[in-house]
């Protein structure tokens, strides 16, 4: 197995990081402290949203987003098959059913079209979602005013899967409190945006929606005495009013994540300039490159190219004998054999499939060099020069 060098993603870390940590290492809270707020409100500030609750993963923050909007047995999500298997695997381990809607062909996020169709048939049939759930693939935001009047239209609740796009923009609004959408939620792993080694986050403006997110994190429990059910015993008194689960972020995580905000704007910045770059870099070679919306401003989480598809495995094998940690994202979660012993198969989803077939993430994250993009760039050249 060749050395990786140059990596997809990776984060960025320095010497503020490393004296945040140190700092609550040093302090009287490792877990359920104040850090843990002032994280929540600086992300709710920079989403201009009213509420953030953090997590320890963006899958938790999935599963109990689908709980808080009262998914379960006898319910069905809708999403897209382009994406992490988490999107659609919150809804299963509600007990709810899962359904997939093709990607657009520009953006690989939903289709509006397709969704359009498929919801029109389902309420015929009786059969409409009760959420469904955009993914902001790459860092670029799904046509969220089309989808906020679908949902109109039809009564669903609707999810921004904004893993990707912290920071993105859509209709010059931040990501994170766009209308129509119930909840938002964002990603801290490692290779996003900003990382606190795991962790996640769910963004809302509805307070009925905040209070049973923080619940539904924290066991079920509530310490709000204007909450409780029974007699308030003392100031030791709790109570467990839903089965919850132990979802909670860490002083640790949260004390990383408020320095790497800081750090914010330059990591957008950056990944701007080199997704340019790219851009201008890749522009004779037989590539196709990203699409972006003019509607929005992407967070480039990813810069994902295509190239034919009898030539993407030898093309991907010889970027990673050359060191370079490039990637595909994503398998279809239809394919996944789980899903398929649901009854899904091959040739559902037609352009999702197309996608996968051909698709290669390069390397993107803020401390890559513009030497090593151009070695990367020169090493492709080299490898599709071949198969051409």
């Amino acid at each position: 197995m060749p050395e990786i060098v140059i990596p997809y993603g990776r984060q960025s870390i320095d010497s503020n990081d490393i004296a945040a940590v140190v700092a609550v290492l040093e302090s009287d809270f490792l877990t359920q402290g104040p850090i843990i707020g002032q994280f929540e409100q600086k992300i709710a500030d920079l989403c201009e949203a009213r509420f953030a609750i953090a997590v320890n993963s963006a899958t938790s923050a999935l599963h109990i987003a689908c709980l808080a909007l009262g998914l379960g047995p006898g319910k069905r999500l809708w999403t897209i098959p382009n994406t992490f298997v988490a999107t659609a695997n919150c809804a299963r381990y509600c007990g709810a059913d899962v359904d997939f809607v093709d990607v657009d062909p520009q953006t690989y996020t939903i289709s509006v079209s397709a969704l359009t169709d498929k919801l029109e048939i389902a309420d015929r049939q009786g059969a409409l979602p009760n959420i469904v759930v955009g993914v902001d693939f790459a860092g670029q935001p799904c046509d969220w005013a089309a989808l906020a009047a679908l949902k109109a239209r039809y009564g669903f609740a609707l999810i921004d899967d904004a893993s990707h796009a912290l920071g993105a923009r859509y209709n010059d609004r931040p990501v994170g409190s766009l209308p129509g959408v119930d909840i938002s939620i964002f990603s801290f792993h490692p290779v996003k945006i900003i990382a606190t080694g795991e962790g996640g986050m769910a963004v809302t403006n509805n307070p009925d929606l905040a209070d049973r997110l923080a619940m539904l994190r924290t066991h079920g429990i509530t310490k709000a005495s204007d909450a409780f059910e029974a007699e308030n015993d003392g100031d030791w008194y709790y109570e467990q009013q839903s089965l919850g689960y132990n979802y909670r972020m860490t002083e640790l995580q949260a004390g990383l994540g408020c320095s790497q905000l800081a750090r914010l704007p330059l990591f957008l910045k950056r990944r701007r300039e080199l997704a340019a770059r790219y851009d201008q870099l890749l522009a004779d070679l037989p590539v196709l490159r990203p699409f972006q919306s003019v509607s929005s401003l992407s967070s480039w989480h990813l810069y994902v190219i295509q190239v034919d598809d009898d030539v993407r495995k030898a093309v991907f094998d010889g970027l990673r004998e050359a060191g370079i940690g490039v990637q595909v994202h994503y398998i279809p979660v239809h394919l996944q054999p789980y899903y398929r012993q649901l009854g899904f198969k091959a040739g559902d989803y037609p352009v999702a499939e197309a996608y996968y077939s051909k698709a290669i993430s390069l390397p993107l994250y803020p401390d890559l060099t513009d030497a090593q993009q151009d070695y990367v760039v020169a090493a492709l050249r080299t490898l599709l020069a071949k198969d051409a």
